[in-house]
């Protein structure tokens, strides 16, 4: 029986073409300028927005309202209050329906068509248009009642934070080992003692995340705003059935107005909505770290 004769591969069939050659590095020089691009606008916003943000800040600037068209001085003290009372109010309707949702999908809705109909549904409002959206709850809530207020204005941020949570919710459930939920079954414990004691406990981490994630989504939202809480210049009340003071909705109107002063306490009021996401980022991030490591 003859030796095998080993196969070598022709010189040709070894050597890389040229053309596959340049169009590699054609490719590498394509990415490396994208990157670069990317990298250098998102920093000329970023340092643009500390130059004048920094400008911008006073003593005054966490402790006096917003000041009057062509005055000097104020602050802009009413309109994080009312960011943070317009914010806690979505993110506390979206979080218990967001949370449902997601766990009815990954619990009990895997092999479900109407399961599949709310994913398709949740997709869709979680990339619709946030101004679609004010003008719904417009059309729903502030048309009736004749005024702008910001019980409308909550309902359009909780609108834009429930498909979030619903997302992140169902993933994060899903991550769970099913020998976990086949434990607890065979204990005898029923399906809601095991989703309460043991998915919802695994996953903790993970829904706490999604939950940041939308707060952070809605922190900074300015047009349903517009069409539902408006603005209000006066200090902060309790009474929601009026305009409230925001933050979105100050820094849009005061960047557009001829007065200096407002212009300058709109680059503030940036600045502050950004380190506010950025925190939040920071921490959802931390918090998902044990949610990886299981």
């Amino acid at each position: 029986m003859n030796a095998a004769t080993p196969i070598t591969p022709s010189v040709r069939q070894s050597r890389v073409r040229p053309s596959r050659r340049t169009a590699d590095r054609m490719l590498r020089l394509a990415c490396t300028l994208a990157t670069v691009l990317g990298a250098v606008v998102l920093g000329s916003i970023l340092l643009m927005l500390i130059v004048e943000g920094v400008r911008g800040l006073s003593p005054t600037l966490l402790t006096h309202p917003t000041p009057g068209p062509g005055t000097e001085g104020g602050g802009i003290a009413n309109a994080i209050l009312g960011s943070l009372v317009l914010t806690t109010i979505g993110i506390v309707v979206a979080t218990p329906i967001g949370v449902m949702a997601g766990t009815f999908l990954a619990e009990y809705g895997r092999t479900s068509k109407l399961a599949d109909v709310i994913r398709f549904l949740n997709d869709i409002l979680l990339s619709a248009p946030s101004i679609l959206i004010g003008l719904f709850v417009y059309t729903l809530m502030v048309r009736p009642m004749g005024t702008y207020s910001g019980w409308a204005g909550g309902v359009a941020l909780a609108i834009i934070a429930t498909p979030v949570i619903v997302r992140t919710t169902e993933d994060m459930l899903r991550l769970v080992p099913g020998t976990l939920r086949e434990a607890g079954a065979a204990l005898g414990a029923p399906p809601s003692t095991v989703i309460r004691s043991v998915t919802w406990r695994a996953a903790s981490s993970g829904i706490v995340t999604g939950i940041i994630l939308a707060l952070a989504r809605i922190a900074g939202e300015t047009a349903p705003l517009l069409f539902t809480a408006l603005n209000n210049n006066s200090w902060f009340n309790a009474d929601l059935m009026g305009g409230v003071a925001n933050l979105p909705v100050m820094i849009y109107q005061f960047a557009l107005s001829p007065y200096p002063n407002w212009q300058q306490l709109a680059w503030a009021g940036a600045l502050l909505i950004t380190l506010a996401i950025l925190a939040l980022s920071v921490v959802a991030r931390v918090v998902i770290k044990p949610q990886r490591a299981r």
